[in-house]
């Protein structure tokens, strides 16, 4: 399963927070190498790969499968559509982005931007709200009525654009790279080889909520250990390093107050062994992640945070670097086949 054709297949689908199963029949042929694939009340898939061994050992690797977008709020005169954000946005690239409109008819959109010559001339440029900006469809109000309501999802259109020395930038990487990245790697092992039961959870609910729908995955799985997979934000000339991870050189492991320090230090032991370059990123506090809930769940679960280096993230550009997709990939490989962690925490 290549990495290039799954990362933008899978983020390129519609998840917006709330409609993570919106587009379920489009992912399904992709999971063709799990053994049970269900989805749970709350919108979480949960995929399993067994090793065919009973009283195995229960691995979890956790990829949030919801994405950033917008809902409508109201459809006004002249074919504009209000709406609010659903996620955390980037004001500074929405006016003039490309959507989509998920209604009873999917239509495009652009968000208005008022162009310089009309700004008001200020010290301090102010960016716009989202509740202030609206999306022009081109159509009546009366015509798009037909099709769009209140509460409507509208998304970033899914756009790819390979660059030079493996990098790719388009919508939604965050998270669906590392769900596609888990799907390939998890897809590729042989039930043999692996360490234990393998669940991967691609949860619901993560860029609305802390607690997210991994709180209700993680029960359900009832994992030894687990991986937490989410993109991390890459290093750009105006950031700091102790912000930021680099891109192309390997995926990162979160150290910090609540990643298992055991887990973690077995799992950058793991990459020294297996030959996969990686990064430290600190976090002192919560790391953003769905490490934050799924570290408390049950009676506490052993989770390390690993994160896919991204640049832009919270756009419609955001990119990545097809090796460390590939690095990811071997990391996850390595972590659900390892014996001597499973020993450990089984």
């Amino acid at each position: 399963m290549k990495l290039r054709e799954i990362i933008p297949a899978v983020a390129g689908l519609m998840s917006i927070t709330g409609y993570e199963t919106y587009a379920a029949a489009e992912l399904t042929p992709w999971l063709g190498a799990f053994d049970a694939d269900t989805t749970d009340t709350v919108g979480n898939r949960i995929l399993v790969r067994r090793c065919g061994r009973e009283n195995a050992p229960r691995i979890l690797i956790d990829a949030h499968f919801d994405e950033i977008g917008f809902f409508v709020t109201d459809i006004r005169e002249g074919g504009f559509l209000a709406v609010a954000p659903v996620g955390g946005q980037d004001l500074r690239s929405l006016p003039a982005a490309d959507v989509k409109i998920y209604g009873t008819r999917v239509l495009d959109g652009v968000i208005t931007s008022t162009p310089p010559h009309l700004q008001k001339k200020t010290d301090k440029p102010t960016l716009t709200p989202v509740d202030e900006l609206l999306v022009d469809t081109g159509y009546t109000k009366d015509e798009l009525a037909q099709w769009v309501r209140i509460g409507t999802p509208v998304g970033y259109v899914p756009r790819y654009v390979p660059l030079e020395n493996g990098r790719i930038a388009g919508k939604s990487f965050d998270n669906k790279a590392c769900c596609a990245v888990a799907i390939a790697a998890l897809s590729e092992i042989p039930a043999h080889e692996l360490a234990g039961d393998v669940y991967l959870v691609l949860a619901a609910h993560e860029e609305t909520d802390r607690i997210g729908g991994t709180a209700v995955g993680g029960m359900s799985v009832d994992p030894h250990y687990a991986m937490v997979l989410d993109g991390n934000i890459g290093r750009t000339p105006h950031t700091k390093a102790c912000e930021t991870v680099a891109l192309g050189k390997g995926p990162s492991i979160t150290r910090g107050a609540i990643v298992h320090r055991t887990l973690t230090k077995m799992t950058e032991a793991l990459c020294e062994r297996a030959g996969i370059p990686w990064q430290r990123s600190i976090e002192p506090a919560g790391t953003g992640t769905d490490t934050t809930a799924l570290h408390l769940v049950g009676t506490g679960i052993p989770v390390v945070d690993v994160g896919l280096p991204l640049r832009s993230m919270h756009t419609a550009v955001e990119m990545l670097d097809h090796a460390d997709a590939e690095q990811l990939a071997a990391l996850v490989r390595a972590f659900v086949c390892d014996r001597e962690i499973a020993e450990v925490f089984a």
